[in-house]
């Protein structure tokens, strides 16, 4: 393991170590003023957030999409000062930490038996909706997770997502798609961060007025399994508490190739992501490229993107 990677490892421990004993009120000032200083600092990350909004808002003048920037910056720390407390949150904390809108649509779907896959964008805290899930709905449910480096902080993040009750599969090694597959023919919940292709097999989608790549997985899952296809979004308030909406479910088209039902499946989970996205642009944390037309080139026989 490089000196950099010990650093991060070390880093996001000591997060979960010591942020967790802090007061909740002490979280959050901590969370905003190191987000505060990360937007002055002007990096990559941040310049990137800027440039990905202004997709979102084109009519931004630069003046807005400063102050978007800013806020994106401390809804992310939001996002990781209360990760990082998450697992130190009772049960009833986290019961009361989300709302969420249309809810009877996943209810609904899981009281019909055939298996949901929950799908949703990098908004707000996902972490935080899963462990509401768990606890508020009292339902398990599988996820995946890119592998990081270094391995140590893979198996963190492993763990702490386990400890909220979430079964969690890795991202690569090709057995994924099987288990998700069987979870959902059993009846039960796949929940899945969709919003970034981290292979080369992705969907290309329309995102705000030009070309992205998605994860066909979903939609492929949908397919092949029966279960409902429903987006779900995400998004802060001024209050300590979590807004959510669960979308109408996408239905598989009647006709077409797989790869045809695909593409308009996951056009459509593309188009429910751009208005939760839209209508909270400063709680969508991405910070990586997304668009093809600013990716980088890459080998041919390896996946586009950079990975976060």
């Amino acid at each position: 393991m490089s000196a950099q990677d010990r650093l991060t490892d070390a880093l996001y421990g000591l997060g979960w170590a010591t942020v967790k004993k802090l007061p909740e009120p002490v979280a959050v000032r901590l969370g905003r003023t190191i987000a505060d200083l990360a937007w002055k600092q002007r990096g990559k990350g941040v310049q990137r957030l800027e440039s990905n909004y202004a997709r979102v808002v084109p009519d931004a003048t630069p003046e807005r999409l400063a102050e978007l920037s800013r806020a994106g910056m401390r809804s992310y720390l939001r996002y990781w000062m209360e990760s990082f407390r998450l697992p130190a949150w009772s049960a009833e904390r986290v019961k009361g930490g989300v709302d969420v809108k249309d809810i009877h649509y996943l209810t609904d779907g899981l009281a019909a038996g055939k298996g949901v896959v929950l799908a949703l964008p990098h908004l707000a805290n996902w972490d935080l909706a899963g462990a509401w899930v768990t606890t508020k709905l009292e339902t398990p449910f599988t996820t995946v997770a890119e592998r990081l480096k270094p391995e140590t902080l893979y198996d963190r993040f492993v763990a702490y997502r386990e400890g909220l009750g979430m079964e969690v599969l890795p991202h690569s090694g090709g057995t994924a798609f099987g288990t998700l597959a069987r979870r959902l023919r059993d009846g039960g919940l796949v929940c899945l961060v969709s919003d970034r292709d981290l292979s080369a097999s992705g969907v290309e989608v329309e995102f705000f007025g030009d070309t992205a790549r998605m994860p066909a997985g979903p939609a492929l899952l949908a397919q092949q399994t029966g279960a409902l296809l429903l987006p779900a979004t995400l998004w802060y308030d001024e209050s300590p508490v979590m807004q959510g909406r669960v979308h109408p479910p996408i239905e598989v088209p009647e006709s077409g190739t797989r790869g045809e039902k695909t593409s308009v499946m996951t056009q459509a989970l593309a188009d429910a992501f751009a208005t939760g996205i839209a209508e909270h642009p400063e709680d969508w944390h991405m910070l990586q490229r997304l668009w093809l037309a600013d990716l980088e080139p890459r080998p041919a026989d390896g996946p586009a993107g950079e990975r976060p």
